[in-house]
This record gives structure tokens, sequence and C-alpha cells, in this order.
């Protein structure tokens, strides 16, 4: 059975997500009011976040800009893309 929630970042009823993406209090927040389609573009926005920022991962100060942006980009309106990004054409 489908799980709608009102996604905080889409601003509409959607389906949820299955489980909550990680454990913890945070994890929880993001599977309450996150849509699976706004965690697919969170996902997709992490890549570029990594990728213009040449981001590795597994160092701490990293993951701790990561946390920061998809905070943003998840539930508030201040998130902004990396200065200089230029999207990619076909």
């Amino acid at each position: 059975m489908t799980r709608m929630i009102h996604c905080a970042k889409l601003g509409i009823e959607a389906e949820g997500l299955d489980t909550p993406p990680f454990p913890g209090a945070k994890g929880q927040k993001i599977f309450e009011n996150t849509s699976k389609q706004a965690w697919q573009e969170w996902m997709s926005m992490q890549t570029i976040l990594i990728n213009e920022h040449h981001l590795a991962s597994f160092e701490v100060k990293a993951r701790v800009f990561l946390e920061s942006e998809r905070e943003k980009f998840l539930f508030s309106e201040n998130f902004e893309m990396p200065e200089g990004y230029v999207p990619p054409t076909n």
C-alpha cells in the first residue's frame, strides 16, 4: 500500500519513502516529510554538489556540508545551486 505524505519540498500530497533513508531523528524527519520524488531530486543534487565542490564523501567536512545542503534543499527556500554551475546540454 502506498504511503502518502505532504511533501515539504514540493508542497503537495505525494508518495512517501518506503523507509527512512538512514537511522536517527534526521532520517525520521525526512521519512515523514519528504516524497520519493523530492528524495530522488536530492540524490541528483547531491551528486552535482559532490562533483562541483570536488568532495570526498568519506571526509567529515564533506558530510557536514552535504547534510547542511540537504536540509536547505528539502526544508527551506535558502538552497542555491553551486556558483558557476552550468547544466549539461544534450
